[in-house]
């Protein structure tokens, strides 16, 4: 039997398997709801770059010093989240556990933005007859983030003019044509592709082929050419945020002298990427269309009343945005 202790490791075997896995228990805040989340990570059947099953997500990660796939098992358990790696790699060599599950909780984390104080933004929506129903309703849902870089700019740039499930079956046709997958315990699990893969193997006209437009497959091809270069990192980003005195428009600058992203793709990625608390992509359809619900108007806001309804939020625009997005799926 194994005793788990927050942020310590435990070791058994899987009876399912008879390999032996790793596991590591971290505490989480009072403000989080881990249903929440996985109702989120269950809104499309098309998406594969995680698989829920029942109260258990599973993602495919690759952690170690030489890229060893690691099929991450998130559960919640006496109010932590206990996280499992199942060891799909080389156990010999350069596998080391304790780095490898270190790894995998510290993107946990950021996946599911664990070490963000919300206690603020719900004192900010007391009150408010728009976003205090919201609060309560969802309460202890966290922004779910994409930490990958590359991965957040092709998502944000597939999603740009069209509807979220189409959106979807771009990436996942993207996903299996280019990406990297695992088979374990007779499933399938699927990582987003990487940069060079995609210039490798990719062209204009065979990523039309999976119906994206011309000027969306020249986008991706050249930020993966950006970011083979390290002409564009996410350290990079954030330093110039660090360089501004904690101002993301420095990391937006950036953004926007890129062929492809515009203001709604660099606050997309401000808010789901670099956690940007105050991104707000204002001509987001999906926020649009849950304020004309919400507002029981008759058209969709403009940009203008967009702002100003968000101004009492300042600081917290990203999650206003996220509850938003929320009240669409009921």
């Amino acid at each position: 039997m194994t005793t788990r202790h927050p942020d310590t490791r435990g070791f058994n075997f899987d009876e399912r398997t008879g390999q032996l896995t790793t596991t590591l228990s971290i505490p989480t805040p009072e403000t989080f709801r881990f249903r929440e989340t996985l109702h989120y990570l269950t809104r499309s059947p098309a998406e594969l770059l995680h698989q829920v099953e029942g109260d258990r997500v599973y993602k495919l990660l690759e952690l170690g010093k030489d890229g060893l796939p690691q099929i991450v098992e998130i559960a919640e358990n006496a109010g932590q989240l206990e996280i499992r790696l199942a060891v799909t790699g080389d156990r010999t060599g350069t596998f080391d556990e304790k780095v490898i599950l270190k790894k995998a909780a510290d993107y946990v984390r950021e996946w599911f933005d664990l070490d963000r104080d919300l206690s603020p933004f719900y004192d900010l929506a007391t009150d408010n007859p728009l976003l205090e129903p919201l609060t309560r309703d969802f309460y202890g849902l966290r922004i779910i983030g994409v930490p990958d870089l590359f991965e957040a700019l092709c998502w944000a740039i597939i999603g740009q003019q069209v509807n979220l499930t189409f959106a979807y079956t771009l990436k996942k046709r993207l996903v299996e044509t280019y990406g990297r997958s695992v088979t374990w315990n007779n499933r399938t699990h699927w990582r987003f592709p990487r940069p060079a893969e995609l210039l490798q193997q990719a062209t204009v006209e065979k990523l039309r082929q999976l119906q994206l437009t011309g000027k969306k497959a020249e986008f991706l091809l050249g930020i993966a050419q950006l970011m083979e270069e390290d002409s564009l990192s996410k350290p990079a980003l954030l330093a110039a945020v660090a360089e501004a005195g904690g101002d993301f428009r420095a990391a937006e600058e950036l953004l926007t002298a890129i062929r492809g992203i515009g203001p709604w793709t660099a606050h997309y990625v401000g808010m789901r990427c670099l956690r940007n608390p105050q991104a707000l992509p204002v001509g987001d359809a999906g926020l649009q269309n849950a304020l004309k619900q919400l507002l029981r108007l008759d058209r969709k806001p403009t940009e203008p009343e967009i702002r100003q309804l968000f101004a009492p939020w300042r600081g917290w625009e990203a999650y206003a945005v996220f509850y938003f997005w929320r009240s669409l799926a009921g």
